[in-house]
């Protein structure tokens, strides 16, 4: 058998990938110098919504178990990595009500360290809480998801000498700029990607279509859900340590079930299963969620005065959103990825219609 054409495919794909990649870079390097602070904060917001949204559809899409839980687990790893990284005499100014406790109190790391212990915690929170909840399946997963998301909530505005409390934690050093958030987030999808495309990814969509039939095939489902599900919260974690150092201030109050769903409906709207649409997704909808906002400001429209409607943005966007699921109910890009032969055969194509036409 040849294998000649293939591997040269290969190649090429390769070269086409890092070419990509390097564009990627130039355009970071001239956001970060020529763009507006106002932008460059949208596009850090971009790139924690790909980490996350990747993730998470790595457990709800790929594997197809229906879990509410992003919320939580950016919560740990945001608190984790702001602990971690506050100085001990701006720690002794934040915690008011009660002292925080030791050895807290002295810790004090490097961002970069911290962002991998805030993974690596909630990873192992993830751990510990998937031989409970996957137990049960479908809707009932769902709602045992759910309430780990409100227990943590409760937890950081009741356990006062380690989080604040409902104070939260203030003061924390911008460490997150433009090259750390997508930095963090092509690592997030290159590793995501190679996960799906690896002998443990095909096994995780064999779960997901049919869990009886793949352990009929020596698959161990519970095992499978375990290292998604694991993984999954790795990932949120970092991007929980990222976005804290984002907005500089933490609170229970950011980390509601409407952060959840704000991520399902990203990752309904690109396309269950599919890490492609989970990108695209996540870039539309928050760039787009800015954009909405000219509706809520006063504006000139062919004459007439419009003086802008609070809220106005979601209500369009709300509309968009029935409009996609009225035409696109697989979402954007259903369970498809993206590849650079399915896009040279998609361009071949057309010529070869143009052509005809002609």
């Amino acid at each position: 058998m040849n294998l000649e054409p293939f591997r040269t495919k290969m190649a090429r794909d390769r070269i086409l990938t890092g070419a990509a990649v390097a564009i990627l870079l130039g355009f970071i390097w001239y956001a970060d110098n020529h763009f507006t602070q106002y932008s460059v904060r949208i596009l850090n917001n971009i790139a924690i919504f790909i980490i996350v949204a990747v993730s998470y559809n790595l457990i709800n899409g790929i594997t197809g178990q229906f879990s509410l839980e992003p919320n939580a687990f950016l919560a740990v790893g945001a608190y984790t990595s702001a602990l971690l990284t506050l100085s001990p005499e701006e720690k002794a100014r934040s915690f008011i009500i009660e002292p925080i406790i030791w050895p807290l109190s002295d810790i004090c790391i490097s961002f970069p360290v911290s962002l991998l212990i805030a993974g690596l915690v909630t990873a192992f929170a993830a751990l510990l809480m998937a031989v409970p909840v996957f137990r049960v399946r479908g809707d009932y997963l769902a709602i045992v998801t759910l309430g780990f998301g409100e227990v943590i909530q409760v937890v950081a505005n009741n356990l006062v000498p380690i989080t604040n409390g409902p104070l939260g934690l203030k003061g924390l050093t911008p460490h997150t700029n433009i090259w750390w958030s997508w930095g963090v987030c092509l690592v997030t999808v290159f590793c995501v990607v190679r996960l799906v495309n690896s002998s443990y990814g095909r096994a995780m969509k064999a779960v997901r279509e049919d869990e009886a039939a793949a352990e009929a095939m020596g698959i161990n489902a519970f095992w499978i859900k375990t290292l998604a599900f694991t993984f999954s919260a790795f990932f949120e974690g970092v991007a929980g340590g990222l976005l804290a150092h984002l907005i500089t201030t933490i609170s229970p109050s950011l980390f509601t079930f409407i952060l959840t769903f704000n991520l399902l409906i990203i990752i309904v709207i690109g396309g269950l299963g599919s890490t492609t649409g989970a990108v695209i997704a996540a870039v539309l909808v928050t760039w787009g969620g800015e954009l909405l906002r000219i509706f809520e400001e006063p504006a000139t429209l062919f004459g007439f005065q419009y003086e802008g409607i609070p809220g106005m943005r979601m209500v369009i966007f709300s509309f968009l959103l029935i409009l996609v699921m009225l035409f696109a109910r697989s979402g954007l890009m259903g369970r498809k990825e993206f590849s650079w032969q399915k896009l040279f055969d998609w361009i071949r194509e057309r010529c070869r219609s143009a052509r005809d036409d002609g």
